[in-house]
């Protein structure tokens, strides 16, 4: 029996969730997803510069997983560059950091569920 997965911990969700190629009429069925630790783990290594385990420690995982994110996030992007299809950023199982007591819809959940079910629809 594999193990449960933990959920990752991520701390910016983007404002546009799909990107195309320009003048294509692509279907959101024939983009390629990326979720939303994948995106984390690219922001955090290649935007911000920080080094594996400190980009593990703030996701809150192993540096393993961390590179396994990675591989998989650099993947899809490539793929998606590539072969001219879009890239959808949805869905995941994550925690949102960026929620706190004030949060209305979560109420200080540490698993802020409104966020990843209304990606996950």
């Amino acid at each position: 029996m594999p193990r449960p997965i933990k959920p990752r911990r991520i701390s910016v969700v983007p404002k546009v969730h799909l990107f195309k190629p320009a003048g294509a009429r692509i279907k959101k069925e024939d983009c390629i997803v990326l979720n939303l630790e994948e995106l984390e783990a690219l922001k955090l290594k290649d935007i911000d510069g920080l080094d594996q385990q400190t980009c593990a420690d703030q996701m809150e995982v192993s540096r393993q997983t961390l590179q396994l994110i990675l591989e998989s996030a650099r993947k899809k992007v490539a793929t998606a560059l590539i072969e001219g299809r879009g890239l959808s950023i949805e869905g995941g199982y994550y925690n949102y950091g960026g929620c706190d007591d004030t949060c209305p819809r979560c109420r200080g959940q540490r698993m802020c569920r409104h966020m990843r079910d209304t990606q996950e629809e």
